[in-house]
């Protein structure tokens, strides 16, 4: 089973203040990224894997999606997404993305954020997730770079003349990584970028869009404190499509 960090209440109270959990899809910078790697959603049936507060779900009901099963480990999240949301075409359910089983052919796009480097065995998700969609259907996903993630001990190093440099060291070493976040001992797996795309492109998908999501200059220009992102890569973006 899946570590459920979600619910450590020092880990949920630090994670709901986060610009991404108080302002919704708004106050994550790489938002505009993801929404244009998104298919049309009119008439679609969607999962929403690790939804989290549910704030996609809910955007993908407004924006035409017929359906969204949103799934999540966490008993906090799902609480949240419940009481924010009045919309009998998102179910919500309780799911450990280890073990998940989803029916064959029963979803047009699956989506997930920021889940998939919570899950030990990606290649059994993947092709789990490349049966459940239909012919043409769509994956798209974002999670934690490989460069973000791959030092044991992850965090900005200062030299002596103020310049900033981040760590990636036990790059090609891929496994768990054991990392304090607003509580300690949170658990990740580690994937390189090609493991990633090659465990897509062996399970029949095909990669259509990759993006290392850095912020725009405008971006910048409102929150000044994204400019680190341009110095590493925190995020990977991918979209991959069913033959």
């Amino acid at each position: 089973m899946s570590q459920n960090i979600y619910d450590d209440p020092d880990f949920f109270d630090g994670y709901s203040g986060l610009p991404r959990q108080v302002h919704g899809l708004g106050g994550a910078p790489e938002w505009p990224a993801i929404r244009a790697m998104l298919p049309a959603l009119a008439g679609k049936r969607v999962a929403d894997l690790g939804c989290g507060f549910g704030w996609a779900s809910r955007w993908m009901r407004g924006h035409g999606a017929a359906s969204v099963l949103a799934v999540d480990l966490s008993r906090n999240m799902l609480a949240r997404a419940r009481a924010d949301t009045d919309d009998r075409g998102i179910e919500y359910r309780r799911a450990d993305l280890e073990t998940l089983s989803l029916p064959a052919a029963a979803f047009d796009l699956v989506y997930s954020a920021l889940a998939f480097h919570y899950v030990r065995d990606f290649g059994r998700l993947v092709g789990m997730l490349q049966a459940a969609l239909v012919p043409g259907g769509d994956l798209v996903f974002s999670i934690e770079h490989p460069i973000f993630m791959a030092s044991a001990r992850p965090g900005w190093i200062v030299d002596e003349d103020g310049r900033r440099s981040w760590p990636v060291d036990g790059y090609a070493r891929e496994g768990e990584r054991c990392t304090d976040w607003f509580a300690s001992g949170v658990l990740k797996h580690h994937r390189t970028l090609a493991t990633t795309l090659n465990t897509l492109i062996g399970a029949g998908l095909e990669v259509s869009r990759v993006e290392e999501f850095a912020p725009t200059p405008g971006q910048i220009e409102r929150e000044p404190a994204l400019a680190e992102e341009m110095e590493r890569p925190m995020l990977l973006l991918v979209s991959a499509r069913k033959r």
